[in-house]
């Protein structure tokens, strides 16, 4: 079997001035991901090492860079899948964890259970020997400046569709025997209120894998994701219409007619074929399969 990765750095719409920050990102993950593939690695690894690149960027709504909740904390979401026995392991608002996406996967292979939550994911972090990190760590001075204009702004109107960029990253990868694996991680939407949940550390939601029908990662209004179960929906279509590409389009299409959503959608089929699609105005995405000598990058 032929390795295969895509990831995406979130869906929406992109100022000009970050275009080519999510364009050298997306790259560094794809090239930190292949690289564990072409060493003969495992998928969920190459999974695992292409969203921490991203989660390290600042540039993204994960790990570093994470939008900050309405009370100006940054609570992290993630989670991940391997497509062979169908585990899972994800951890939602969690606090002071750069790396969410290594405690999803630890989650996935060193509990019995598939998610966990707030003061149980830290008390689990802390266990596992997780390192905790400052709040400086994890806060970058955009986005602690875009808090302090929405104090300045608050209003009670009801809420929208998020207009701005939804920089949530993710990843799918094929290795070398055959096995698929997709994660997620994520910072939330701008402003939430505490507590908040969206699509991400939902299996089936923003992120399914199965060796037999592929993988998927979600990126957008998690609400909407998560009503259609987008992750899951964009492999029903993959095996219905048997090319990745179309698979995409036919799930975005659900979002947008069924519930209005906003978002985009990466997957890999069972022999490693990438497809994509969104509704936003952006989605950084790129993706590098056995016969490409680079990756390709889109936006």
């Amino acid at each position: 079997m032929q390795p295969s990765i895509i990831v995406h750095g979130g869906a929406g719409d992109i100022p000009p001035g970050l275009l080519e920050a999510h364009r050298e990102g997306t790259r560094r993950a794809v090239e930190a991901g292949w690289a564990v593939l072409a060493s003969s690695g495992s998928a969920l690894d190459a999974v695992e090492a292409a969203i921490v690149v991203m989660e390290d960027d600042e540039t993204f709504d994960a790990g570093r860079g994470s939008f900050l909740n309405a009370d100006g904390q940054a609570e992290l979401d993630a989670g991940c899948m391997e497509g062979t026995q169908l585990l899972v392991g994800a951890v939602a608002s969690v606090q002071f964890i750069q790396n969410p996406i290594r405690l999803a996967r630890a989650v996935m292979e060193k509990s019995e259970h598939v998610l966990l939550v707030a003061h149980g994911a830290q008390r689990f972090a802390q266990k596992m020997g997780f390192p905790i990190c400052d709040f400086t760590d994890l806060v970058v001075p955009r986005e602690f400046e875009r808090w302090q204009r929405f104090l300045r702004e608050r209003t009670h109107a009801a809420p929208q569709v998020p207009a701005d960029p939804a920089d949530t990253v993710g990843c799918v990868a094929l290795d070398q025997t055959g096995h698929i694996a997709a994660g997620t991680s994520t910072g939330g939407t701008r402003n939430k209120v505490p507590g908040r949940v969206g699509d991400v550390p939902l299996v089936g939601c923003g992120f399914f894998a199965d060796d037999e029908l592929g993988g998927a990662s979600s990126t957008g209004w998690g609400e909407s994701i998560a009503r259609v179960t987008l992750a899951r929906l964009a492999l029903y279509h993959l095996q219905e219409l048997g090319d990745p590409q179309a698979a995409a389009q036919a799930a975005i299409r659900v979002l947008r007619d069924k519930v209005n959503g906003s978002g985009g959608i990466i997957l890999l089929s069972p022999a490693g074929r990438p497809g994509w699609d969104h509704n936003t105005q952006h989605m950084a995405c790129a993706y590098r399969t056995a016969r490409m000598d680079a990756p390709e990058v889109r936006l």
